[in-house]
């Protein structure tokens, strides 16, 4: 069916659902690689995050976005992390012809107080709210950093197998022994919003630059995925929170390196009450060489883009976002 904008939504996209606690890994690895050809996303369950750290995440993070304005902008700076403040200002969607609302707060990591070096936009200190303000605020957020990449590590020995490679594959230090995460806690609200429109934006249509992204949600939807951007009208499945599950999508890198095998699927958000996400970036190292993977290239299917250093394909990407394109339409250039 059509919503009020004339885009056609379904009910629900049915995701594949990985279980980390399977024993049989490469049924999970079929299991995955089916939805990694399908849609890009999938649900990860029994992933050995405590529901009760989770819990506890996400009560500090709306705790976050409850500080008055002037709070929060003290942790507002130029280079990717800290606070972002509401997006209206930012992005316009002429798809749902709307303006962005939502607010976020950024961490990279592993945190390198002294590399301030603009090649590396993933480097460098993370700004941190004071102690007196949100107490335990940057230990309970630095214990989720680790907990979250031993948890894209466990994915990324499942995705090495679907990919017909060794199962520690992405366990070596130039692409997760050494990896460059980086955490958005998103806050989508309804302040300011135009009451005549059915949902509102929270993200505009998109895909995401990494390797892959693991996203927390709490129990309210609004992240829909577009399997053909190139559609018209674009149809758009609805994808449901699952209690106490990851949601895992491609990303554009992991797209690239598997020779356009996996999908990195454009998605946006749209909503009809507040809501809080937590999205997790799994990123190599800097020096990691993003090329097609041996068991995915062949004299009939030759790599489709050559190879590059992900240091350099980032700030490609970061450089040209803020002319209004997309991660695809970078990486595909």
């Amino acid at each position: 069916m059509a919503d009020q904008n004339g885009l056609e939504t379904k009910v629900s996209a049915a995701l594949n659902c990985i279980d980390l606690s399977d024993p049989d890994i490469q049924k999970s690895a079929a299991s995955l690689k089916q939805a990694c050809m399908d849609s890009g996303f999938f649900y990860v369950i029994n992933h050995g995050i405590s529901k009760e750290f989770m819990d506890e995440i996400f009560a500090q993070s709306k705790k976050f976005f409850e500080l008055p304005f002037d709070e929060k902008m003290k942790l507002w700076v130029e280079r990717n992390r800290g606070y972002k403040q509401p997006l209206k200002n930012q992005f316009f969607d002429q798809e749902t012809n709307q303006q962005a609302h939502g607010e976020a707060y950024s961490l990279v990591g592993p945190e390198t107080e002294d590399d301030l070096d603009p090649e590396k936009p993933l480097c460098g200190p993370n700004v941190w709210p004071s102690a007196d303000v949100l107490p335990g605020w940057k230990e309970t957020m630095l214990r989720y950093q680790q907990e979250a990449l031993n948890l894209g590590r466990k994915i990324g020995r499942i995705i090495a197998l679907a990919l017909d490679l060794d199962v520690d594959f992405f366990d070596k230090p130039e692409i997760l022994g050494n990896a460059m995460p980086y955490v958005s806690f998103n806050h989508y609200g309804v302040q300011d919003a135009d009451p005549s429109k059915e949902y509102i934006l929270g993200t505009p249509a998109h895909s995401d630059p990494s390797l892959i992204t693991l996203l927390a949600t709490d129990e309210v939807p609004g992240l829909q995925i577009c399997r053909n951007i190139h559609a018209n009208p674009r149809v758009w499945e609805n994808v449901a929170p699952l209690k106490d599950a990851f949601i895992v999508n491609i990303g554009d890198m992991l797209e690239r390196m598997s020779n356009c095998v996996f999908r990195s699927t454009m998605h946006r958000v749209l909503f009809r009450q507040e809501r809080y996400t937590i999205a997790y970036f799994v990123y190599p190292s800097n020096d990691a060489m993003i090329e097609c993977f041996p068991a995915c290239k062949s004299e009939e299917k030759p790599p489709k883009y050559p190879p590059i250093k992900c240091k350099d394909l980032f700030n490609i990407i970061f450089k040209n976002v803020a002319d209004g394109k997309t991660a695809r339409d970078i990486t595909e250039a």
